[in-house]
C-alpha cells in the first residue's frame, strides 16, 4: 500500500510534479523531458493505470482518499493529501476533480515499429494539430471508432499533455501513437508500408468520402490537418488521394474534431472482425 502523507507546505519539494500546470509553454517542454504527465480525475487516473502506465505519486484532497481506496491500495508510490487551497495553489487553478496523479511515460514505438504491429490496419496521420482539446477529442473518437493508431507530425500537440488526455476522457491510452520525425518525408514510409494516404481536405476537387469508400481497402492512412488552415500544400501534394466530406447549407467545412469522427466511421465501417469489411 502507497504511504499517505499529509502536506501543508505549498512549497515542499515533494509536489513538485504538480507545480504550474496551468503555465502550458512550460510543461509542454518540462513534461516529456521529465519522463511524466499528469492524469486528472478518478476515471482517467484508473485509465492510466490501466494502461500501465507506472505512477509517480498522487495528489489528492482528503475526501478524494477513500474514493481512490483501492487505488491508494494497489499503489507504491506516495499518496500527498493536501488542502482544496493548497493545491490551488500549488498547480494554478482551482482543482474540481478532486484527485491528481504523477504517471511515467513509456519509449515511444517508431512509426515504422507501429506500422508493422499485427492488425494495423487503419490510421490517423495528423499535421500541425497543436491545439490540446482537438488533440483529445481527435484520440477520443479514434479509439471509440476503431482506428488501430495514430502518427503524429513533429510539431502536433502532445496526446499525454493534461488537457488532452482530460478531454480523451483517457482515451489517449487506448490508442497507440508515434512522431514521424521528417515531415512530410516520413509519410513515405507510411506508403511504403501499404497504407495509402488519403488526404481529408475540403477542397472541391477532393472525391467525396464514399465514393472512395475507404472501409474496403485492406489498409488506410487518413490524414488531418490544423483547425483552420488544414493540410499544408506539401502534405497534400505528398498525398494519393485527396478526400472531402460533403457539405450541405453552404458549410464549408467541420471542426476537425467533429470531421475527424465522421471521417474515422467511414474508414472503419463494418470492420466487425476487426479487418476490412467484406463487400
Amino acid at each position: 500500500m502507497a504511504d499517505i502523507i499529509t502536506v501543508d507546505d505549498p512549497d515542499d519539494p515533494r509536489l513538485g510534479d504538480y507545480t504550474g500546470l496551468t503555465d502550458v509553454e512550460l510543461r509542454r517542454r518540462r513534461e516529456p523531458a521529465e519522463g511524466l504527465f499528469i492524469a486528472e480525475g478518478e476515471k482517467v487516473i484508473r485509465r492510466a493505470g490501466q494502461a500501465g502506465y507506472a505512477m509517480r505519486s498522487m495528489l489528492l484532497s482528503a475526501k478524494w482518499a477513500e474514493v481512490m481506496g483501492d487505488v491508494i491500495e494497489a499503489a507504491t508510490a506516495p499518496v500527498y493529501v493536501v488542502e482544496p487551497a493548497l493545491a490551488e495553489r500549488v498547480t494554478g487553478y482551482h482543482v474540481h476533480r478532486g484527485a491528481l496523479a504523477s504517471m511515467a511515460r513509456k519509449p515511444l514505438p517508431t512509426a515504422a515499429e507501429l506500422l508493422a504491429r499485427p492488425g494495423t490496419r487503419r490510421i490517423a496521420v495528423m499535421e500541425a494539430v497543436n491545439d490540446h482539446t482537438n488533440i483529445g477529442a481527435i484520440f477520443r473518437s479514434a479509439a471509440a471508432l476503431g482506428m488501430d493508431a495514430v502518427l503524429l507530425s513533429p510539431d502536433s500537440a502532445d496526446p499525454l499533455y493534461r488537457r488532452s488526455v482530460k478531454v480523451s476522457m483517457g482515451a489517449v491510452f487506448a490508442v497507440p501513437y508515434a512522431r514521424l520525425e521528417n515531415w512530410p518525408r516520413d509519410l513515405e514510409t507510411v506508403r511504403e508500408a501499404g497504407f495509402p494516404l488519403l488526404a481529408l481536405t475540403p477542397d472541391a476537387r477532393a472525391v467525396p468520402l464514399d465514393e472512395v469508400a475507404p472501409h474496403r481497402m485492406e489498409r488506410a492512412a487518413l490524414m488531418l490537418g490544423a483547425e483552420g488552415d488544414g493540410l499544408s500544400r506539401r502534405a497534400l501534394e505528398a498525398a494519393d488521394t485527396w478526400v472531402r466530406i460533403p457539405m450541405a447549407h453552404d458549410v464549408d467545412s467541420l471542426n476537425v474534431g467533429a470531421a475527424a469522427a465522421v471521417a474515422f466511421y467511414a474508414v472503419t465501417a463494418g470492420r466487425g472482425d476487426g479487418g476490412p469489411a467484406e463487400g
